[in-house]
């Protein structure tokens, strides 16, 4: 009976409820902002994929977490972008109920084992930046078993649903599908909550501690260093512009998404319009595209291999100087001379 009942509002595109929601150019708009996106991200994430496997100096155990977000922002496209695009072209959800659950499972599927390795890829540049003497020698043991956690915990939580715990339904305007966070349902709320505060709330909170460590490290360093002052300094601006950038970009993809399921979940009154409620969901989904720019582009090293790759041997950065395999997949900041971290600042 739900399925039916699903079918028959699903496929009335042509109904008067469903031109209310949005008209026929706001779908046009939604479709071509959710197929710009699925797009550059599916380009922007198969060149760091091909890149990575093609080039044996970018395939150091630091680089398995930064490959394995671009597989799950990969996912993300593929599989919620995509049908996304199409469905807000033809106005409607038309790809069934079980079409509805498959895109709603694959999107908080690789939608979750992103932010998990968002977190990891915090908790592997603090170790690196702050016990870079050998007090933590980070391998590729170490590395596999960031990634293999991060799809673990993603499987663990996208699934109740499937079971009956928590439901995937339509959401916003409805042309895509989600967990519904709005039901009063005790089992769908149950099932809300603990899916916030740990597939959101618990991934933030390590990439805010993280990051916090990592800034507060290099600020002792800098007090140490009177030597070198000023090219510590200068480090440590760096670091922490593009700290804020990473938190920031968290925030701004995933943060109005949980805050307004939340709000819904606390305030059963609370009306939220369709329109307003598929905003924050065209933000969560545009981190397959900010991701792969923000933690990998970013890198020089990185960047020179693509842009050789991509303009068939011709580097116009060729002139910069070159890094070492260590740098491969750590961030700019971590190019600071090991010596500055003193063992004493470390206990």
């Amino acid at each position: 009976m739900e399925s039916a009942a699903f079918h028959r509002n699903s496929s009335s595109s042509n109904s008067s409820a469903n031109t209310e929601l949005l008209s026929r150019t706001g779908y046009t708009i939604l479709a071509v902002i959710m197929g710009v996106f699925s797009a550059a991200g599916i380009i922007l994430n198969v060149v760091v994929i091909v890149v990575t496997v093609k080039h044996r100096q970018l395939r150091q155990p630091l680089s398995y977490a930064l490959v394995n977000l671009a597989v799950c922002d990969l996912g993300c496209a593929v599989f919620g972008g995509l049908p996304t695009t199409v469905t807000s072209a033809m106005g409607y959800f038309n790809l069934g109920r079980v079409g509805c659950v498959l895109e709603a499972f694959a999107v908080s599927f690789f939608g979750i084992a992103s932010l998990c390795t968002v977190a990891v890829i915090s908790v592997e540049r603090y170790v690196v930046v702050c016990y870079p003497m050998g007090a933590v020698l980070f391998q590729t043991r170490h590395a596999v078993a960031g990634v293999v956690l991060s799809w673990v915990w993603s499987f663990v939580w996208s699934t109740p649903p499937l079971f009956g715990w928590g439901t995937f339904e339509l959401e916003g305007v409805k042309t895509s599908c989600a967990p519904k966070w709005h039901s009063r349902d005790v089992g769908d709320m149950s099932y809300m909550i603990i899916f916030f505060f740990l597939c959101f709330a618990l991934p933030f909170s390590v990439v805010m501690v993280s990051y916090s460590r990592l800034l507060w490290t290099l600020r002792q360093v800098t007090k140490l260093q009177v030597s070198e002052t000023g090219s510590t300094s200068h480090v440590e601006v760096q670091v922490a512009r593009m700290i804020v950038v990473m938190v920031l970009a968290f925030l701004v993809t995933w943060l109005p998404y949980a805050a307004l399921a939340l709000a819904v979940m606390i305030d059963s009154s609370l009306y939220v319009d369709p329109v307003i409620a598929t905003i924050p969901v065209y933000f969560a989904k545009s981190s397959t595209v900010y991701n792969p720019i923000i933690y990998i582009f970013m890198n020089r090293q990185f960047r020179g291999y693509t842009v050789a790759a991509v303009l068939c041997g011709w580097d116009p950065w060729s002139s910069e100087p070159q890094t070492s395999e260590n740098e491969t997949t750590v961030p700019f900041f971590i190019k600071t001379p090991k010596k500055i971290v003193p063992k004493k600042s470390l206990e």
